[in-house]
């Protein structure tokens, strides 16, 4: 698949059938050819607003404006949630977008409610809400806008460098206390990033964002993740470095996730282009998931156990400390909410 981070489409758990493209078939189709151009599809769920009981994160609720994601890391703990949509954790979550187009008209209809309480809003608590997509289309931004108004706090983690082009609306956030973007930055190597992350934003281009918006007075972090041992665990402390020389005020990382059919794509995706290691890096991420590839319980899911983690833990922690920004956290406040009545227009 050129610049899909899938190199297949794993069968879907809940269909008893798998049809499987014949790459070796001189009669095939070329709209059925191995690298599918990108569809996006009308989402017509009624809500906006998604809640969250996982003690893992850091918010109750999400707004996800997208479903599926351009970016293609082969890695990404979301491509489960396609099968629920009839498709495929591999190619199809990176080529088969949903798109919630009403998403802000929904999400000022959720937070006009009475029996709204105020609580912090995460974009891309699912996928990313900066993917390609987003700069035609513009949702997220509009999200952010209709936060504003309301001045309901906000967190959003991104791959992706155009979360720069809203920095009057999350700046208008940030003075009240009510934004912080983390901005996910998991290899320094702009070839690693483009076989890892094949349409995500270069490293480079990242760390400019952070920039961007440290200047703006938006408080903006790093996020390594995943940590994928023997691929980029190495990278942790110049990363760290180079977040924070950008601006980057507070740091976070995850553990590689493998649930469902996220362990077939990664592992193809390990075959194709490290061949090498392949048993080495599975070795290592049992030896954080005690045996397993994957752990699904709270408190684990994200930073594994044992010693191995233990160990990288003290590593990101030792780092962090020279820099000053252990323990930091970003803490969006909810006190300056204000209900926003119908008719009183948009600030932007």
């Amino acid at each position: 698949m050129n610049h899909r981070g899938a190199t297949h489409n794993p069968a879907n758990r809940f269909f008893t059938t798998h049809r499987e493209v014949d790459a070796d078939n001189v009669d095939l189709d070329p709209a059925e050819e191995p690298s599918p151009r990108t569809e996006f599809i009308a989402d017509q769920s009624q809500s906006a607003l998604t809640s969250n009981d996982s003690p893992d994160v850091g918010f109750d609720w999400s707004v996800n404006p997208y479903r599926g994601c351009e970016h293609g890391c082969a890695y990404c703990y979301a491509r489960p949630t396609h099968e629920y949509l009839g498709y495929s954790a591999g190619v199809d979550f990176e080529t088969k977008i949903l798109v919630k187009h009403d998403a802000p008209e929904l999400l000022r209809r959720e937070l006009s409610r009475p029996g709204w309480r105020p609580a912090v809003v995460n974009l891309s608590g699912v996928t990313d809400c900066y993917q390609p997509i987003e700069r035609r289309l513009q949702l997220t931004r509009r999200c952010l806008e209709v936060l504003a108004e309301f001045r309901n706090p906000t967190i959003i983690v991104t791959k992706n460098t155009l979360v720069a082009r809203d920095v009057d609306v999350l700046g208008e956030l940030a003075r009240h206390q009510a934004a912080a973007v983390f901005l996910s930055v998991t290899t320094l190597d702009p070839e690693l990033r483009a076989i890892l992350e094949p349409r995500a934003s270069p490293p480079a281009a990242r760390l400019r964002a952070i920039r961007r918006l440290a200047d703006a007075g938006i408080p903006v972090g790093v996020l390594i993740g995943p940590v994928i041992p023997a691929i980029n665990d190495h990278e942790i402390p110049r990363i760290v470095d180079a977040a924070v020389a950008a601006g980057a005020s507070f740091a976070s990382y995850t553990f590689l996730r493998l649930p469902g059919a996220v362990r077939p794509v990664f592992e193809a995706w390990l075959a194709r282009h490290f061949p090498d290691r392949q048993e080495k890096v599975l070795g290592q991420i049992r030896a954080f998931r005690d045996g397993a590839l994957n752990r699904s319980e709270f408190g684990e899911r994200m930073r594994g156990s044992g010693p191995a983690a233990d160990r990288l833990s003290q590593l990101f922690h030792a780092v962090c400390r020279r820099h000053g920004i252990d323990g930091q956290w970003p803490q969006p406040s909810v006190a300056h909410f204000r209900r926003v009545e119908r008719g009183q227009g948009e600030l932007f």
